[in-house]
């Protein structure tokens, strides 16, 4: 072999080197975007009409939340971290319980203390807002987009039955990443407390939605860093983006699903509202909200929201009492 021939080699292998680890690299930074938890300080101010307005809401529904003196409770999850919730009983004693479980760097009651009038006053639900992994007030450095979130939901599942007793009857309601950790609860065998799950706008893939919010930082599609990201995200945080693929086992759904999505929705696209709500064994039922973007459907359609959670609960929970009664 002649030096010339050597040298061509050695650059040519020092490209391939240079390329893998400009590459490693990418893959890298996208999963520490992803999955590591955010930190407060680095948050930018919000400019977007909407959002802040939303953000007022939130802050005035937090203060009604909290003036009722939730009770803080916790619970060790599945990696041995501390996970927090709030725990917010019922005006008048109840077997009902709903566990709301919050989208992607948020926290239960930031997401969910909107809705806590209507379970709570209207429907007299006992009321859990669980923080999941790296979120909120509970521990964590990386966010489980799902993965082992859903262990740790059924966690407080057991929580509530030890607590309360085998006779209580639970919902599970979720919202983005908390919509895709409920149907992953309801695709593992969940316990016969839980009754029903309420997903509003869950992603189908966590590839395909991270997919999705690169294509929409980069203005185009670049798959193979997502599951080179993902590769790294089993390294550090122990699961595959793919461990949360709701619609992968959706044919192990155990429980009746309530299906929410925005039709506007372009963050997790409202066609994977669609595709679950196609793929779903059990009972199930739909509320497409015209206009909607992610997350909105609840503000923007209030009464067709409630309404068609009663119906839901009627159709099933009410209705299996009214038939046990007969029975008896």
């Amino acid at each position: 072999m002649s030096i010339k021939t050597i040298r061509r080699t050695v650059t040519a292998m020092r490209t391939v080197l240079g390329a893998a680890a400009v590459s490693a690299a990418v893959c890298d930074f996208a999963c520490n975007y992803a999955i590591k938890r955010p930190d407060p300080s680095k948050k930018k101010p919000e400019t977007r009409e909407l959002y802040i307005k939303r953000n007022e809401l939130r802050k005035k529904n937090n203060r009604k939340l909290f003036s009722l003196n939730p009770e803080d409770v916790e619970l060790r999850s599945v990696h041995g971290l501390k996970m927090k919730a709030w725990y917010l009983p019922a005006e008048k004693p109840s077997k009902r319980f709903v566990i709301c479980v919050h989208g992607y760097k948020c926290n239960g009651p930031d997401e969910f203390s909107h809705i806590m009038p209507f379970y709570h006053y209207e429907m007299g639900y006992n009321y859990l807002l669980p923080d999941l992994t790296a979120h909120g007030r509970s521990e964590g450095k990386y966010i489980g987009f799902g993965s082992f979130d859903a262990q740790n939901i059924l966690l407080w599942v057991d929580y509530l039955i030890d607590r309360f007793g085998d006779d209580i009857e639970i919902i599970l309601h979720g919202i983005s990443m908390g919509a895709a950790t409920v149907m992953n609860c309801n695709e593992m065998s969940p316990p016969d407390q839980v009754k029903l799950i309420i997903e509003d706008c869950g992603y189908a893939s966590t590839t395909a939605e991270l997919d999705n919010t690169l294509k929409d930082l980069l203005g185009f599609r670049f798959t193979p860093v997502v599951y080179g990201a993902s590769l790294i995200c089993k390294l550090k945080a122990g699961y595959y983006f793919s461990d949360s693929d709701p619609l992968k086992n959706m044919y192990k759904a155990k429980n009746p699903i309530l299906f929410i999505h925005g039709e506007a929705d372009t963050f997790v696209p409202f066609e994977y509202g669609k595709q679950l709500y196609e793929a779903c064994p059990t009972d199930k039922d739909c509320l497409w909200v015209p206009g909607a973007i992610h997350a909105f459907s609840y503000y923007d359609a209030k009464e067709e929201y409630e309404a068609k959670i009663k119906a839901f609960v009627a159709r099933h929970l009410d209705a299996e009492k009214e038939t046990e009664t007969v029975t008896e």
